[in-house]
C-alpha cells in the first residue's frame, strides 16, 4: 500500500466534459515536438494535464478522435480504475507503446489537478509536505559535430548553469575535455537503454572509460551494461542512475545492481499510484531522486517542477524552464534554484 496515495485516493471529483488543446514547438534539438493537453472540467473548474507522447502521428490520430466519455462522479482513486477499461488510442494504436503511460498520466494528472481544484487543496496540502526551492540543470545536445558553443552560450548568460549532456561516440578527446573546463555538467546520459529511437545510442567502451576518467562526480544515467562496458563501472556503481527503464518498482528492483540514483519522469509511470509507490520505495532504499522533462510545452513542466519541489528539490533535476529548450536561449529567464510557489491550489506552479 501506499500512503502518499491513500491521502489523495479518496478526494471526490464530478467530471462533466473533456476537451483537448494541441502545441507545437521547435527546440533545441533539432525537432519540432508535439504535445496534447486534456482539459477535464467539471463543477465550474478545470483540471488539465499533458501528454508527452513523442510521436506527431499520434497525436494527429488524437486530433481526428471523438473526446473522451468520461463524466461521472468518482473519488480519484475509482476514476484511475476507472482508466483501465477505456481505449485511449481509439482511431490506431500508438507508434510504440512507451505512449500508453504517456496518454494515460496525462488523464490522471488532469483528474488529480480537476479534484484538488474542486476540494480547494493543494497536492502539498493534502500530502501535508513542504514545497522547496528546486535545483534544476538544463539539458541540452552539443550538434553534429559536437561542439560546446551551445552551453558557453548558455553560460555566458546564466554563469551558474548546470547540464545535463547527452555524449556520444562523435566527442572527441578535445570536446571531452572543454566541456569538462565549464565544471558545470552533473548528469551525463548514455542513452544507451533506448531502443527503436533517434536517440539510441550504442555503447562505445572507449568513450565510457573516457568520460568516467573525466568527470569523476558526475552521475552517468542508462549506461549499457554489456561484458565490455560493466567492468568500467566496478566501483562506480553509485555513480549510476536509471531513467528509460524505470516505470514502477518492479522495474527498478529488475535493475542488475541496486541503483542509487532515479531519474523520476511521472509520464514513464502511467498512474498517480504508480508514482507514488516508486517514491516510497526509493525513500525507503536510502535511493536519491531527481525529476526527468520531456520537453514538456504547457502544464506538463509545472507538474514536474511541482513534484520536484516536494520530493527531491536538492537533485539536479531536469526541469529547467521551458525557454531553456528554444533553439536561442533569451535572457530573462529564471535561474536555478526556482522559488517554491504558493502553489495555493490543484497541481500549479503559482
Amino acid at each position: 500500500m501506499s500512503q502518499l496515495f491513500d491521502a489523495i485516493a479518496d478526494l471526490p471529483l464530478a467530471v462533466d466534459a473533456t476537451e483537448r488543446t494541441r502545441r507545437d514547438r521547435d527546440t533545441s534539438s533539432d525537432f519540432v515536438r508535439t504535445t496534447t493537453t486534456f482539459h477535464l472540467s467539471g463543477e465550474g473548474t478545470t483540471g488539465r494535464g499533458e501528454d508527452v507522447t513523442y510521436d506527431t502521428e499520434d497525436h494527429d490520430a488524437l486530433a481526428d478522435a471523438p473526446p473522451l466519455d468520461l463524466a461521472g462522479e468518482y473519488t480519484f482513486a475509482s476514476f484511475s480504475t476507472h482508466l483501465d477499461d477505456i481505449d485511449l488510442f481509439p482511431t490506431k494504436p500508438p507508434e510504440r507503446e512507451t505512449a500508453r503511460p504517456y496518454r494515460r498520466w496525462a488523464i490522471e494528472s488532469a483528474a488529480l489537478d480537476l479534484a484538488l481544484r474542486q476540494n480547494g487543496r493543494s497536492l502539498a496540502d493534502v500530502l501535508d509536505r513542504e514545497l522547496s526551492s528546486v535545483r534544476f540543470v538544463v539539458s541540452t545536445r552539443l550538434g553534429d559535430p559536437p561542439t560546446t558553443d551551445r552551453i558557453e552560450s548558455i553560460l555566458d548568460a546564466y554563469p551558474d548553469a548546470e547540464f545535463k549532456l547527452d555524449p556520444t561516440p562523435a566527442w572527441t578527446d578535445d570536446v571531452v575535455d572543454a566541456v569538462a573546463a565549464t565544471e558545470a555538467v552533473r548528469i551525463l546520459d548514455l542513452k544507451g537503454l533506448y531502443e527503436g529511437t533517434e536517440v539510441d545510442t550504442d555503447p562505445d567502451p572507449g568513450l565510457y572509460r573516457r568520460l568516467l576518467s573525466t568527470f569523476p562526480e558526475a552521475v552517468f544515467e542508462d549506461p549499457a551494461l554489456t561484458p565490455e562496458t560493466r567492468p568500467l563501472f566496478d566501483g562506480a556503481e553509485g555513480q549510476v542512475s536509471w531513467d528509460y527503464p524505470i516505470t514502477g518498482v518492479e522495474s527498478v528492483e529488475a535493475r542488475p545492481f541496486e541503483p542509487a540514483w532515479l531519474n523520476i519522469k511521472p509520464s514513464r509511470f502511467g498512474t498517480v499510484r504508480s508514482l507514488f509507490a516508486t517514491i516510497e520505495w526509493a525513500a525507503a532504499h536510502d535511493v536519491t531522486l531527481y525529476g526527468g522533462g520531456q520537453f514538456e510545452l504547457g502544464v506538463g513542466r509545472d507538474h514536474i517542477q511541482l513534484l520536484a519541489s516536494l520530493f527531491y528539490p536538492d537533485g539536479p533535476n531536469d526541469v529547467a524552464p521551458g525557454g531553456y529548450n528554444d533553439p536561442e536561449v533569451a535572457g530573462g529567464l529564471p535561474t536555478s534554484p526556482l522559488t517554491a510557489p504558493e502553489n495555493s491550489v490543484g497541481l500549479s506552479w503559482e
